[in-house]
């Protein structure tokens, strides 16, 4: 593997992931951080033993960072993003890709014009029970899909929601518990079950003050195959649960708890299987960022960036790439409409 020289814009807590995440892979290094905040910016660079800028077009003018990582908050990604392509550098977005479709797109249409591969931050697909399950699903183990489900019941203080002045807005958090939490299970749930034709859906803020999204949503899918599905979103469920998700068909059911495989059963049994259920079974009892944000790995995020890097040495497209990316946006948006309107929304948005 080339060694690679990372920039990362936006210094806060998910930078953190991303720079431990890249420490990890061998002939890779942080190369700088910029945050628009000095302080934020110096502390994260003495923290990495990088270079720290104020302001990221400096970071982009460097010969020696050719991948750039975007962590900003979250309808502040266009931007940097849109610069870092045309500065000729790889760009890889934190989740949402962004808050519109619009921004999104304008992303994608400016990396395709740079030549340089884009990538949108889901770690969550690079678990081995994700893998596993979807092979399972591919190879035709569950039959005929029938249900799937995505249940994201976790919690968030208000400390949380009050620690930065963009957190719980419209404009820069894009949505509350769907669009900033739920969306690793919702981006695993299509990526498993296959795309969503319609969505229903309901929304409210019940548990948290001083935000302008929702805390709690639910939502009834239909899927272009026909399957129906479920989604519940929330950061009001203390003390907050592992994400889970559950995939049925008329030969089989598999089950993911987090990154471990809680179900694991077909109506014809192969010898594997109970290797598969005593290696992958449900092991994990807490984490995940089910209550603090801050209880995750950076594993999936190296899985990740190794194949994004991967996908640059070798001229193919990541697995998350931008117009992947952008699914769980364009549905979490639809559920957003849906519940506004009251009125079922299909899939792709007008």
């Amino acid at each position: 593997m080339s060694r690679h020289g990372f920039g990362i814009i936006g210094c806060g807590m998910i930078a953190r992931f991303h720079a431990a995440a890249v420490q990890h892979i061998r002939g890779c290094r942080v190369v700088a951080g910029a945050d628009a905040v000095r302080p934020a910016a110096e502390a994260f660079a003495q923290e990495f033993a990088c270079d720290g800028y104020d302001d990221y077009r400096a970071l982009l003018e460097r010969d020696d960072i050719d991948i750039v990582t975007v962590c900003t908050p979250s309808g502040a990604h266009a931007e940097p993003a849109i610069a870092a392509a045309q500065a000729g550098k790889h760009v890889l977005v934190e989740k949402p890709f962004e808050v519109t479709l619009a921004r999104c797109d304008e992303v994608i249409r400016a990396c395709r014009r740079a030549g340089v591969t884009l990538g949108v931050i889901f770690p969550s697909r690079f678990s081995d029970a994700a893998t596993l399950a979807r092979k399972a699903i591919d190879s035709g183990r569950l039959g005929r899909i029938t249900l799937a489900d995505a249940y994201v019941k976790w919690w968030r203080t208000q400390a949380y929601y009050d620690s930065g002045g963009w957190r719980g807005t419209w404009k820069l958090d894009g949505g509350g518990a769907l669009m900033n939490q739920s969306i690793h299970a919702i981006d695993l749930l299509v990526w498993l079950a296959g795309p969503i034709a319609c969505v229903q859906g309901s929304a409210a803020r019940l548990a948290h003050k001083r935000i302008e999204v929702e805390d709690v949503a639910v939502a009834t899918v239909r899927f272009r195959n026909g399957a129906l599905g479920t989604i519940e979103g929330t950061t009001a469920a203390y003390p907050g649960l592992l994400k889970r998700i559950e995939i049925c068909g008329d030969r089989g059911t598999i089950g993911l708890e987090e990154d471990d495989i809680a179900i694991w059963r077909f109506d014809r049994p192969r010898p594997g299987d109970d290797a598969v259920r005593s290696k992958h079974g449900a092991q994990a009892a807490a984490g995940g960022g089910a209550g603090d944000p801050r209880a995750i790995s950076c594993e999936g995020h190296r899985r990740q960036f190794m194949d994004f890097i991967k996908a640059i040495e070798t001229g193919r497209r990541p697995l998350v790439d931008g117009p992947e990316g952008r699914k769980a946006v364009e549905i979490i948006l639809a559920i957003y409409k849906a519940a506004k309107t009251g009125r079922p929304v299909e899939l792709p948005l007008r």
